[in-house]
């Protein structure tokens, strides 16, 4: 896209994940489960949008399907991290749409996906 700083907004999506990974550890400290694996699921999409921005140059879709960017992005997530990925898009839908909650999850169950974000966003941010 003529006229785009890569630079700029690769920066933006980056910064706003290491934000949104800070309010998800706090939202969990606090108990705040669905809202805590919302913001996990929020760095992950905007690490991926920054991937795809700094990869193609261009302005990344308006989605929040994890293995959709992952694609747009050319990395290949491999078998687990791809079902670590769907996993960790189910809190997008969660944290949007009341209507598909079901129990809230157990502070163990947050605790194991923030985890599983963490570890997703060391292997992303290595591919920038």
């Amino acid at each position: 896209m003529a006229g785009l700083d890569l630079s700029k907004h690769v920066a933006h999506w980056r910064a706003g994940a290491s934000e949104d990974l800070a309010a998800a550890r706090d939202l969990a400290q606090r108990g705040h489960a669905r809202h805590a694996l919302f913001f996990g699921h929020l760095a992950v999409e905007k690490t991926l949008k920054g991937l795809v921005t700094a990869r193609t140059g261009e302005i990344p879709p308006r989605t929040h399907d994890l293995l959709r960017l992952a694609e747009k992005a050319s990395v290949d997530p491999g078998n687990e991290r791809g079902l670590t990925l769907a996993r960790i898009g189910r809190y997008c839908v969660e944290g949007r749409y009341p209507e598909s909650w079901g129990p809230a999850p157990s502070p163990e169950v947050v605790t194991d996906v923030l985890a599983k974000v963490s570890e997703i966003l060391e292997w992303l941010n290595a591919q920038f």
